[in-house]
């Protein structure tokens, strides 16, 4: 069954073919480490993990390259305005290098607590300062760089194929793209590839070149680290949409200028994510994190359930409600999966129809429409490993066994509740339930006889 996915280069959705038989090369942009992570970085990068997901399932073997931003993302996106990690470096009264260790390891951490995949390389800028300088020369041999007094810049004009991607054209911007004056620059559009530290102070992180010291500009350091794991032409690059101008534009430009090559064959970029229907800014307060969410009594799965009930090809609107009701779905989708028995079939009826909702465009919420269909079909047989096969996918861990502790006081309760009923004294039974419940421990009485216990939030 072929893999189709909406291709941001050319506008439209395209039937998947590697460059190489069954290999996928794949860069995501990597966050810029900052600040922490928020809800907006995790909708992006849970998409870039189904689509990994989706092309292992079909049998390609993914070689994934992610970046972290730790050095050369300025403020604004025309090359001014103070560089993100020293500003967050002032911030907390921490070296520049502090910030960055600290805000990745945060990263990581809620990536496994979306049951995202690891990246086959992560990979840091300040690692690849040598990668990127070698780039910038290479630019400047084949003539597409000139210095002016605050860096080097590329000029678009020697490329004319600049705007492919975004549609924004030399002499015209789409509305919303922030672009400002530089008078020095040859043309608005032009971006720097190599900024000079500032004469009056010493950054934290700044690096000797032939053109003086100082730190790469934000879209180099994409170019270089994934055209070294990943070769000069390679098949998928991702991204949210507000990378598409100017990031990954400049990606592009200095990339197949470099090389004289096609960059990259796909792009695909997830739609903005808005917060009860407004955009996400701390003035608002609602610039939520995976941590509040988990201070809220959420699991991080539960919110990986609610972006697969909506196309990543669609702007998300998170609301709690929906993250209330997902994390029930979700409990419940659960609690049928651990009673599920091995019958050793595979539903073959129901397993083409999920493939074909997720090879068509990552349809996740067709995806999750089939599998309750199929669990609700008390004709359907294979439903264990049929589950499983879809959570492959999905990323659920629907067949995870959660460890719960309960304490020796709460066991005491079950037993007398069990001895309770034993004697028909359904009062004191229902009492002890109605306990334990407020405690967060829900009790299951078996067909057998038997309890079962578990521990909700």
């Amino acid at each position: 069954m072929s893999l189709k996915i909406y291709n941001t280069l050319g506008r439209k959705k395209q039937v998947f073919k590697p460059i190489k038989d069954k290999q996928v090369g794949m860069y995501t942009c990597g966050p810029t480490v900052y600040d922490y992570d928020h809800l907006g970085h995790a909708w992006n990068y849970v998409a870039s993990d189904i689509l990994r997901r989706v092309l292992e399932y079909n049998g390609y073997k993914v070689k994934h390259v992610m970046n972290i931003t730790d050095v050369g993302h300025l403020t604004s996106d025309a090359d001014t305005g103070e560089e993100k990690m020293e500003l967050a470096a002032r911030r907390e009264h921490k070296s520049a290098w502090k910030i960055a260790e600290f805000y990745t390891k945060i990263f990581m951490e809620n990536r496994e607590k979306l049951n995202i995949l690891k990246p086959t390389v992560v990979c840091r800028a300040t690692d690849h300062i040598k990668e990127m300088i070698a780039l910038i020369k290479k630019l400047e041999e084949k003539g597409y760089t000139y210095v002016i007094s605050d860096g080097v810049y590329f000029n678009i004009s020697k490329f004319p194929k600049y705007g492919q991607l975004s549609g924004n054209k030399s002499g015209e911007l789409k509305a919303g793209a922030r672009v400002e004056v530089n008078p020095e620059k040859k043309s608005p559009y032009d971006f720097a590839l190599w900024k000079f530290s500032p004469k009056d102070k010493k950054r934290d992180m700044e690096w000797d070149s032939p053109w003086g010291k100082g730190f790469p500009g934000w879209h180099i350091e994409c170019s270089a680290m994934s055209m070294k794991y990943l070769g000069e032409h390679f098949d998928i690059h991702t991204g949210g949409e507000d990378n598409i101008f100017p990031h990954h534009e400049s990606e592009i430009a200095q990339s197949e200028a470099s090389t004289g090559k096609k960059f990259v064959n796909y792009w695909l970029h997830t739609r903005f994510l808005m917060i009860e229907s407004q955009k996400m800014s701390k003035s608002l307060k609602n610039y939520y994190r995976i941590q509040d969410l988990e201070e809220k009594g959420f699991k991080p799965l539960a919110l990986r359930y609610l972006f697969l009930t909506a196309k990543f090809r669609s702007p998300f609107n998170f609301t709690f409600e929906g993250l209330t009701a997902a994390s029930t779905t979700l409990e419940r989708l659960k609690n049928i999966a651990e009673m599920l028995e091995d019958d050793g079939k595979t539903n073959k009826k129901y397993l083409a129809q999920f493939e074909k909702a997720v090879n068509d465009d990552l349809n996740t919420p067709e995806a999750l429409a089939v599998l309750w269909n199929f669990i609700r079909d008390p004709k359907a047989t294979g439903k264990l490993n049929t589950l499983a096969k879809m959570d492959e996918v999905l990323g659920l861990d629907l067949l995870k066994k959660e460890k719960s502790e309960i304490s020796e006081h709460v066991k005491i309760l079950i037993e007398q509740r069990e001895e309770a009923r034993k004697k028909k004294d359904f009062k004191t039974a229902d009492r002890i339930r109605n306990e334990l419940k407020e405690k967060g421990i829900i009790l299951e009485d078996q067909p057998d006889g038997g309890t079962r216990w578990k521990v909700i939030k």
